[in-house]
């Protein structure tokens, strides 16, 4: 199973957010120190997000994106990705991998020409709260069922996509392995994002066959190490 430490940015700095509420946030220092660290443990991807970009719609972070990406990082990132321009600017910051989340649904003429352009460079973003996606940061609930969007997805030709828990995120609370297991019958490759708190998550994740899992506050608070983390999941 693929691993990927996650590093939200907010107003340049890495932060986390308690199940995705801006008001609800831990700071923890410059986004390209953190990626060091991931690295230094053996980290071999990465999943960076602009949380200005995803709240505000207009990306931010290609400057800070460029410098992570040159300390040799694989990089998934996503997070205020709304137009075409963006999408490619975010490409030649140095992201090997887009997540395109509100965009799907908000155009989604853009989320088909995306895919027609940039084939497996493309990962649909799936941002689910109560089998619903959930757009603009977490903001607002789209009338569109998680299912639904993943297999329409997978006919476009996409082939990854994140699936968070939003009730779960940043809580520690334990991932939704039901859920996100079930997810990949679509046909999609699915990694899982939010809630996870520990080695027996991961363990349970792999089990049930799922291909990746972002780690994001269980890193920061220790929880789990992460280095011992890719040496059992990747080996």
């Amino acid at each position: 199973m693929q691993l990927f430490p996650a590093i939200d940015i907010l107003d340049g700095r890495a932060v986390r957010l308690l199940r995705g509420e801006r008001d609800k946030v831990t700071d923890y220092g410059d986004p390209v120190d953190r990626a060091r660290q991931w690295l230094d443990a053996g980290a071999k991807h990465l999943h960076v997000v602009d949380l200005s970009g995803a709240f505000e719609g207009s990306s931010r972070i290609d400057r800070v994106l460029e410098r992570i990406a040159a300390l040799g990082a694989d990089v998934q990132s996503g997070g205020g990705l709304r137009t075409e321009e963006e999408i490619r600017r975010r490409l030649g910051s140095g992201a090997n991998r887009v997540v395109l989340g509100t965009v799907c649904i908000r155009d989604p003429a853009l989320f088909r020409s995306a895919v027609e352009r940039y084939g497996a460079a493309v990962v649909a973003g799936m941002d689910v709260k109560e089998g619903y996606l959930a757009l603009n940061g977490w903001t607002q609930r789209a009338d569109v069922r998680a299912e639904a969007f993943a297999r329409e997805a997978y006919s476009l030709g996409v082939r990854e996509a994140v699936f968070t828990d939003i009730g779960r995120d940043g809580a520690l609370s334990g991932v939704n392995v039901r859920d996100t297991a079930a997810m990949q019958e679509t046909g999609l490759r699915i990694i899982a994002s939010g809630g996870i708190r520990d080695l027996d998550d991961l363990r349970a994740l792999r089990e049930a066959g799922v291909y990746g899992a972002i780690l994001g506050r269980s890193i920061y608070a220790g929880a789990i190490d992460l280095a011992r983390a890719i040496r059992e999941m990747e080996a």
